[in-house]
């Protein structure tokens, strides 16, 4: 499987394709400019010269080609990004990793976009896409950290099981990740604006937090979800 990656060149999306790559995914670092993602993807072989041959660039268009594709743009641009792919990337897997938040003092507190969601918002701005909710509560330098496990659950919604099952496949690779069907598209609402809770208790314990959930013993795939 080719990962693409529109909007790549951010911490959360370099961290994110530099991981995905160190697990053996071919993944292609998109940006608006072909050249910014040539500088990120050079700072990751820098530090980790193994990923050489699965780290590729080239512009969104080119991100937007590959099997499965991450938006890793901020929030306000997720849902454009993923309208301007729209005829490439028509059928196929899109996770939305990115969180409506804004800082207000010392408080982070989370917005409310159009559809709910980040993830709602692209879902109605690419409907032929299966749109998967994921990775909004793995923090980018501790992903970025190859070597590493990063002990969190990850919360995956999306209201296609097959594309539950797949990206849910892609993050039990992720050493020390444990992926959780956390339902519909529409419970996206709640993953997302909870990352504001998390934001807000780095900062008041000065530390990175990531979410792990107690009682699941084995978790459930998405096609054998237990019904309330």
């Amino acid at each position: 499987m080719r990962i693409g990656i529109l909007g790549g060149t951010g911490p959360a999306g370099t961290a994110l394709a530099a991981r995905l790559a160190s697990i053996g995914y071919s993944v292609v670092i998109g940006s608006r400019s072909k050249y910014k993602a040539m500088e990120a993807r050079d700072e990751q072989i820098g530090r980790f010269p193994q990923l050489a041959g699965l780290l590729d660039v080239g512009d969104n268009a080119a991100a937007a080609e590959c099997d499965l594709v991450v938006i890793a743009t901020p929030w306000d641009s997720a849902a454009t990004t993923a309208q301007e792919y729209a005829s490439a990337l028509s059928g196929k897997i899109v996770i939305s990793m990115a969180n409506a938040l804004v800082r207000v003092g010392g408080e982070f507190q989370p917005l409310l976009p159009p559809r709910g969601s980040v993830a709602a918002h692209v879902q109605a701005a690419v409907p032929e896409c299966r749109v998967v909710a994921a990775f909004h509560h793995l923090p980018a330098k501790e992903l970025g950290h190859l070597g590493e496990p990063i002990d969190s659950d990850v919360l995956i919604c999306g209201d296609d099981s097959e594309a539950l099952s797949t990206v849910a496949s892609i993050v039990s690779k992720i050493p020390g990740c444990r992926p959780l069907d956390a339902g519909e598209l529409s419970n996206a609402t709640a993953i997302e604006a909870f990352t504001a809770v998390l934001l807000q208790l780095n900062v008041r314990y000065k530390t990175r937090v990531a979410p792990k959930l107690t009682g699941i013993k084995t978790p459930a795939q998405p096609s054998e979800a237990p019904s309330a």
